[in-house]
């Protein structure tokens, strides 16, 4: 999201139960999304649409005279808020990110599969001329852009279905980082005193990312731009100025243009992984001169482009050679995994075969075809969890360590793996 971008998952992508994404503050630079702020105390949660006197105190003491200074009049911020009420469930996704929570081979594996890459390859073609238009201007591939849209919101089917200004204002009052999700909330009110936004019911992510792209709404006030010529920034309806939206984020970002973001390597028995990470910067011939080579064995060209070596998994699992448009993506969501469901995802719309490499596990992730069928052999056993969509919740979660417990399958952890779904098949 720019979060800049986001949802991908938090709101925005079916393949994961929640996707935290926060994107960086309003700069004259892009940040990265997640940045620490002050940390206050959480006062115990109210059920949603209950009353609640401390929250009602800080949107009448703090939030609204806050939004006055800020150039919004006091008649307009009560309108905005009208029907507005607080819901604090979503402080406790605060520390929920599946970016940072879910095995790397899980969080590919619902991002980076077979229906992502057809819908994308879809959009290649019916936005060719788009994506031509906002690649010669921004000097971003159109691959990129494409994956960008398709990890964001599965290519604008899923924007996100919490209230911004209802998320934002709990945020601004409670738990950790309210400084930075203030900020958020009354950008958010002056997109919709500016006229960007139109509708104060606008829904997104938990966290405030939305649109095609989920940007947060400083991102937005910042970076975004009118693709489509009609005089006005809309991410939300409008694909032309979410596509070329996100190209400007990753420009402005750094993007190299007709550069790679990387590639996946191997490297020699006995490397030294402390030498891996992201901002572990060396040059290129220095890799080569460490036994790194190409994922298939073949020689890596030596020269002093500057680069990063990242082994996400360990040494037994996929490695990456990286360079600066790795960086762009990585801005967008500070997560690796996200950077290499974006990274991935484009090498696989430009006709990739996918990793070579397998990840160290015996227990691989589920695509979200996959994950349907898991639920309906869940629902076939009589487990009451609502419907076979593809997004692993708690009653799924709770379902799968009961059938864990009875098919004698350790660790009953709920994770909704190739194992549990292979020993329902058999079982059905």
């Amino acid at each position: 999201m720019i979060r800049p971008l986001v949802l991908a998952l938090a709101c925005a992508v079916p393949a994961l139960t929640a996707a935290a994404q926060v994107s960086p503050a309003a700069q004259a630079q892009p940040q990265p999304q997640m940045q620490t702020q002050t940390q206050t105390q959480t006062p115990a949660s109210a059920p949603a649409g209950a009353p609640d006197p401390a929250y009602d105190t800080c949107v009448a003491n703090r939030l609204r005279p806050q939004a006055v200074a800020r150039g919004i009049p006091g008649e307009a911020f009560d309108r905005y808020m009208v029907g507005v009420t607080p819901d604090r469930s979503v402080l406790d996704l605060l520390d929920a990110q599946p970016e940072f929570t879910t095995p790397i081979w899980d969080y590919l594996a619902g991002l980076v599969d077979e229906q992502r890459v057809a819908d994308g390859r879809a959009m290649l073609e019916t936005h060719r001329d788009l994506l031509a238009t906002v690649s010669s201007r921004y000097g971003v591939d159109p691959e990129t852009i494409v994956a960008v849209w398709g990890v964001e919101s599965d290519y604008g089917r899923v924007h996100g279905k919490r209230p911004l200004l209802q998320s934002l204002s709990v945020l601004s009052c409670f738990g950790r980082r309210q400084e930075f999700f203030r900020g958020e909330f009354l950008a958010t009110l002056k997109l919709l005193h500016d006229g960007d936004l139109r509708d104060p019911a606008i829904t997104g992510s938990w966290a405030g990312a939305f649109g095609h792209t989920q940007f947060m709404p400083t991102t937005y006030a910042r970076i975004a731009v009118d693709g489509d010529g009609d005089g006005r920034r809309d991410l939300v309806t409008s694909i032309p100025d979410a596509l070329a939206s996100t190209a400007n984020y990753l420009k402005q970002a750094g993007w190299q243009t007709g550069r790679p973001w990387g590639f996946e390597a191997k490297v020699p028995a006995g490397f030294d992984a402390s030498l891996a990470g992201r901002t572990s910067r060396r040059p290129l011939s220095d890799w080569v001169a460490r036994g790194v080579t190409r994922a298939d064995g073949s020689a890596i060209a030596p020269s002093d482009v500057r680069s990063a070596l990242l082994l996400p998994a360990g040494h037994s699992g996929p490695a990456f050679v990286v360079f600066r448009n790795y960086d762009a993506i990585y801005s967008y969501n500070a997560a690796e995994s996200y950077a290499l469901a974006i990274a991935t995802l484009a090498d696989r719309l430009r006709g990739g075969a996918g990793l070579a490499t397998p990840w160290p596990t015996d227990d691989p992730g589920l695509s979200r075809a996959q994950r349907k069928e898991l639920q309906t052999l869940l629902l076939a056993r009589g487990h009451a969890i609502g419907e076979a969509d593809g997004m692993i919740g708690t009653l799924t979660r709770r379902a799968i360590v009961e059938e864990q417990q009875r098919l004698g399958i350790a660790p009953a952890d709920g994770r909704a793996g190739t194992r549990i779904l292979e020993a329902l098949r058999a079982a059905r």
